[in-house]
């Protein structure tokens, strides 16, 4: 009975209400708390010394996902209020209302109700890992021990920023490919299915024999035209099936991350990216007081890829037996020289934190220069490639057209 109970608490659905009172010394206050209903929230109220003259239910829109750039934000806002010497839970509440995602105003008054509970922020944030991982947890828990959060946010808004605008630039190289390719298909599925038949009835009137490549484009579409709904099926499911695989399944997503960084032209720009948010992450930790063996822990993930989650696994395990951190580094052989070398010098002079920071700075730089040479590289070779495919459609259907004109 005592358990179904408390099962039957833990379900209870909650809402968000606001509520406007009076304090101990008759001061208007407002704010907004979680409650199952309005006796719950006028009980809490009183508790906290302040008289409930209105309370009404938040209407809930529903929202975006949440995104790592949404947290981001947030974890700035909330370090430069708090530099500032608004209260934590203040704090919260601005943010929380000023956020134009539900979403994340959601989140935010969770954190907000469990902070104002009694519970510590990075307690708070850990009952969310889905936004908040071990990194984000670790560095504002550190943060609270050692008296400097408004530091640390600062650290970590600096750091996701930094972060998402390397991801970001890495996606914008791949995008830009990647929607040519997939209108260049578009186009051709349009030209075999609808355009080629057209010529198809035309060409059967001439009553002579068809140049080998247009026999060849000509079957192409009534394969196309026959079995149209397979092609699409094929590939969309296909495609699907293989990113799902590659997002689930640990197998998949070693292979995929191994060839990734093996790719000719998208491989240096890869490995250069997962360079920088290494060295950033360990940089951020470092300086945030973590130890070494703790912080590798959320190095190897930061990363964004399991070629570098495994050998920060190995280099943790060496640290953690006495062996120095770039000797470890050098034994992993992943890293570029300057990373090493950056790295040696670091423990050398008791700076690891600053060195690491310069190399992140200068990998970061170079994927920014990599992008943009990408772009223009990009730019002459797909016009290349559409021109190749289109232009050939093109020649191979004109070409009965030219024999016949020679002929007359």
């Amino acid at each position: 009975m005592a358990t179904a109970a408390a099962a039957s608490t833990r379900t209870l659905k909650e809402f968000v209400f606001e509520w406007e009172g009076k304090d101990r010394n008759g001061k208007v206050v407002r704010g907004e708390v979680r409650a199952a209903g309005e006796n719950q929230v006028q009980a809490a109220l009183r508790r906290q010394g302040v008289l409930a003259t209105k309370i009404k239910k938040r209407r809930m829109r529903s929202g975006k996902a949440i995104k790592p750039k949404d947290i981001a934000i947030f974890t700035r806002q909330l370090a430069t209020m708090m530099k500032a010497g608004v209260p934590l839970l203040q704090a919260f509440d601005i943010v929380g209302r000023g956020n134009a995602n539900p979403s994340v105003a959601k989140l935010l008054n969770d954190v907000r109700s469990d902070v104002e509970t009694g519970t510590s922020l990075s307690a708070a944030f850990r009952k969310f890992p889905k936004y908040f991982d071990n990194l984000y947890c670790n560095l504002v828990e550190a943060g609270e021990a050692a008296g400097i959060l408004e530091e640390l946010l600062d650290r970590l808004a600096t750091y996701m920023e930094k972060t998402e605008a390397i991801k970001s630039k890495i996606k914008s190289a791949l995008m830009y490919p990647t929607s040519v390719v997939v209108v260049a298909f578009v186009v051709v599925a349009i030209i075999m299915i609808f355009v080629i038949p057209a010529f198809k009835q035309v060409f059967s009137s001439f009553g002579a024999d068809l140049p080998a490549p247009t026999l060849i484009v000509m079957a192409i579409s009534e394969f196309f035209v026959a079995y149209w709904w397979l092609i699409f099926g094929v590939i969309g499911g296909g495609l699907y099936f293989f990113m799902q695989a590659w997002k689930r399944n640990e197998r998949v997503q070693r292979v995929m991350d191994r060839l990734l960084l093996r790719l000719p032209i998208f491989g240096s720009l890869i490995d250069k990216s997962c360079v920088a948010r290494w060295t950033r992450t360990l940089a951020t930790m470092f300086a945030a007081g973590v130890p070494l063996v703790e912080a590798l822990d959320s190095v190897g993930g930061a990363s964004g890829n399991t070629v570098y989650a495994d050998a920060t696994a190995k280099i943790q395990q060496e640290v953690s037996t006495g062996t120095s951190l770039t000797s470890a580094m050098t034994n992993a052989n992943l890293f570029p020289s300057m990373v090493l070398q950056m790295t040696a010098i670091g423990e050398e002079s008791g700076s690891i934190d600053h060195m690491l920071g310069k190399a992140a700075d200068f990998y970061e730089s170079e994927v920014d220069d990599m992008v943009a040479g990408l772009s223009s590289l990009m730019e002459p070779i797909i016009i290349v490639f559409l021109g190749v495919i289109i232009g050939g459609i093109v020649v191979s259907m004109y070409l009965p057209i030219f024999k016949l004109g020679q002929v007359v």
